[in-house]
């Protein structure tokens, strides 16, 4: 069989040979090379933004593991959750950060697939983790007297492992099929990480084939999750509007609403990105966009769920005061 290898020439061209190999020797990522008056700026934002992420996760995942009275369910997904958070952001935005600093935004084949891969898997894993939270929550409302018995600790297990291996033969296979498409006149990548779309823009001969199969993928983990979490939440706003107290429906209510706010910023943006038409126009709504729910949402998870909770907040005073008087 033969296959095309693609040779980097002078001013980013890509020159097509027939040969028995294949593959880019590298690509480039432009990032925000559009804006370089404000390089230093973003640098400081991103790197800031990380280490806020990692000490924010961090903290969530800390203290549910040292609290006694958070150690339930709904904070063992939690501090899974959080965990996730951080290999996800860790994956683009290391990367990013250091492309700003260098002026630099070349990565290799190999670089950019791996990148690729476990971005994909990190973003299924949460697809679906999203949707057992939603489940433990529904389980804890609609039927409460079950709920320790059907929300054991190995069933807990068996469904943050289950989350987390789903997803890998299927983007492993997207990734295959993705980089193995040969790429003709730049090599350059119009984002700042190496992800599905702009990679096809940059594929020659006729894609439709492979933009059908990515669509099809993307709704079966985008789309079909978010069904399950839906249908949950159906039953679970169901079942509180029959609570006879309004202290009963409050507390409720506050159990689940910071996982549904987590649900809608990171599904709104990230459906929009891979189920829309594909574009030339809004290269630049693609990118922000993809700030939302790559960096943006992972920063935000500590807040929504330390902020809006008062078993985390005063875990988190407990902590402060045992810190303090060491």
């Amino acid at each position: 069989m033969q296959f095309k290898h693609v040779n980097l020439q002078r001013g980013n061209k890509l020159k097509i040979i027939e040969t028995n190999l294949t593959l880019p020797m590298e690509f480039v990522l432009l990032g925000f090379s559009d804006i370089p008056k404000l390089h230093w700026f973003l640098f400081g934002i991103f790197l800031f933004i990380y280490i806020i992420i990692l000490l924010g996760n961090g903290i969530i995942i800390l203290i549910t593991r040292v609290e006694p009275t958070l150690q339930t369910p709904m904070y063992f997904f939690i501090s899974n959750f959080s965990f996730l958070e951080i290999c996800y952001v860790s994956v683009t935005l290391p990367r990013m950060i250091m492309d700003l600093f260098t002026l630099k935004g070349s990565i290799s084949f190999f670089a950019c697939a791996t990148q690729m891969c476990l971005f994909l898997i990190l973003g299924a894993t949460e697809c679906f983790l999203l949707a057992v939270m939603s489940y433990d929550r529904y389980v804890a409302i609609c039927n409460p007297l079950h709920y320790p018995l059907v929300m054991n600790h190995k069933v807990c297990t068996q469904l943050v492992l289950g989350s987390w291996v789903i997803g890998i033969p299927i983007q492993v296979g997207q990734t295959y099929q993705i980089l193995s498409l040969p790429f003709c006149e730049s090599n350059q990548i119009n984002h700042f990480f190496c992800d599905i779309p702009p990679l096809l823009k940059l594929a020659c001969g006729n894609i439709f084939t492979n933009e059908i199969v990515v669509f099809i993928f993307a709704v079966l983990i985008v789309t079909v999750p978010f069904i399950l979490i839906l249908a949950s939440y159906s039953r679970i706003i169901s079942t509180i509007l029959k609570l006879p107290s309004n202290t009963g429906r409050t507390k409720a209510f506050s159990t689940c609403s910071s996982h549904l706010i987590v649900v809608f910023l990171f599904y709104g943006s990230a459906s929009i990105t891979y189920l829309k038409p594909k574009s030339n126009k809004y290269e630049g709504t693609d990118k922000l966009l993809s700030l939302f729910y790559t960096i943006l949402t992972p920063m935000f998870n500590p807040l929504i769920y330390s902020l809006r909770n008062k078993d985390v907040t005063g875990a988190l005073r407990k902590l402060f005061t045992r810190l303090v008087a060491v």
